[in-house]
């Protein structure tokens, strides 16, 4: 492609307006999007604009989107290297145009390469400054909040990132709904006490007050992941926990063993098909210990934990936890909410929650923190 030859280039300190969604260090150079829904957004003049990038993975390629005016425009896998995309080319040069450069795949716990790297823009245009938005919104999750299942066909089943996406799951809706800013941390097969094989390491409340702790490696670490989160800067309105759905498969899955300790960990079923007592109780100790973090790190937001997209067996576990701990706590700002259950119609790939799945989730949860939030 010819590029137009009164483009100038810009490195990201020489961008007057920017605004940068996701955590990360903002200190870095060239600046790394770690999460899915990670992004760099600008208004802009001008017919054209490229970003410039620097992508590295070992295994897993990541998948970014191009949103121009609210509108997804574009979505593609990155291959490994520094070089520029066109994110739109031929357009009315006056006009202003809003464009949001999206991470698509959750950051990447099984490939400590895996990266994506902003180092500016090249335009004809100007930048402009960006309006805030009226909430702040923070997303915590499994493969769901990943939005694994959201593109690709029904009898797709392999677990590959092209199946991955923000820009069509259940955050991205309301956010955009609520003209809310979205932080997003999930990692596929993870929960809240293990994960879906018994893996105990496989835990979201162990990571969260790192900015990117499960992405691990020495690049992911020079890059600031393992620095610890500064939470004053940014305080979401409302944190939304989509977790439970590992923990519960955990209970019908074989012990985990670790190869190398010979560490052992399993979630029990009764003969009978219900949850071991113990076990469960070590599950909903998990969830208030997590709502304990999170209630420190945040102290003023409001806490919904959703779950239901993949089941409801641990919907009364979960509704007990939050009891516990707002009766320890005296907190009056921690909820529960059930989100619609995925049908034959509503499934995508890799039997997970398709889009029209998300769409229904959305729809409640938007109703939901519209009344919570006053929106």
């Amino acid at each position: 492609m010819t590029k137009n030859e009164n483009l100038k280039t810009y490195t990201l300190q020489e961008v007057p307006h920017y605004k940068v969604h996701g955590r990360t260090d903002s200190s870095q150079y060239p600046l790394p999007l770690f999460w899915n829904g990670s992004a760099i957004e600008v208004n802009v003049t001008g017919s054209e604009l490229w970003i410039d990038i620097d992508v590295d993975f070992d295994c897993h390629e990541p998948w970014i989107c191009c949103a121009i005016n609210g509108a997804v425009m574009s979505r593609q896998m990155l291959l490994p290297g520094s070089y520029s995309l066109c994110l739109f080319r031929g357009m009315s040069p006056e006009a202003v145009k809003n464009v949001q450069f999206v991470r698509e795949l959750q950051a990447m716990s099984e490939d400590d390469a895996c990266h994506i790297l902003i180092r500016g823009f090249q335009t004809d245009g100007h930048f402009s400054p960006i309006p805030d938005r009226k909430f702040k919104l923070e997303f915590i999750g499994d493969s769901i909040t990943s939005g694994e299942g959201t593109y690709g066909a029904k009898e797709d089943v392999d677990w590959i990132p092209m199946y991955m996406g923000v820009s069509r799951n259940y955050a991205a809706l309301t956010a955009q709904a609520l003209n809310a800013e979205a932080r997003l941390i999930s990692q596929g097969g993870w929960g809240a006490l293990c994960g879906w094989d018994n893996n105990p390491h496989h835990n979201l409340p162990t990571y969260y007050t790192k900015i990117c702790g499960l992405a691990g490696g020495s690049v992911n670490e020079a890059l600031g992941a393992q620095k610890d989160n500064p939470f004053a800067e940014w305080q979401p309105d409302a944190i939304i926990v989509n977790l439970g759905t590992n923990d519960c498969s955990a209970f019908s899955q074989p012990e985990w063993s670790d190869p190398e300790t010979g560490e052992t960990f399993k979630q029990h079923l009764n003969e009978d098909g219900s949850f071991r007592a113990d076990d469960l109780a070590r599950f909903e100790q998990a969830v208030v210990d997590f709502l304990h973090v999170l209630r420190r790190c945040n102290p003023s937001s409001y806490i919904v934990w959703t779950y239901g997209m993949l089941g409801y067996n641990l919907s009364l576990a979960i509704t007990d936890a939050i009891n516990t701990f707002r009766n320890e706590t005296g907190d009056i700002k921690t909820f529960f909410l059930h989100l619609p259950n995925t049908t034959e119609e509503t499934v995508g790939s890799h039997m997970h929650p398709g889009f029209a799945s998300h769409i229904r989730a959305a729809k409640v949860l938007i109703e939901y923190l519209q009344e919570l939030l006053h929106a």
